[in-house]
């Protein structure tokens, strides 16, 4: 493979690259720096983010979790890489509660 080649790759065909995310947890006050890859689920960024609040200063809710970037909920199955989210962008986990109003 060339250079030119390998810097023609799409970003679904790299090696998992690292992206620190800012990102906050519910109704938590603490915001975080996490550590995820380009090749991340949402699911994963949701548990990521969960981890280091819920339980401690957020209560735990048996609800799904969604990622919310730029005003937008992000599918479960959607990559870091697919959804656009670059280094050090903030990110909301919320609590997907079946029946509220957003």
């Amino acid at each position: 493979m060339t250079n030119q080649e390998h810097t023609e790759l799409g970003i679904q065909d790299r090696a998992p690259e690292p992206v620190p995310l800012n990102a906050i947890f519910s109704t938590d006050f603490v915001q975080i720096l996490v550590p995820v890859t380009t090749a991340s689920t949402m699911n994963e960024v949701a548990a990521a983010v969960a981890h280091h609040s819920e339980g401690r200063r957020v209560r735990a809710l048996p609800h799904p979790k969604v990622v919310i970037h730029n005003g937008r909920k992000l599918p479960g199955h959607m990559t870091v890489a697919e959804s656009g989210i670059q280094p050090l962008d903030h990110v909301a986990v919320e609590y997907e509660i079946p029946g509220a109003t957003s």
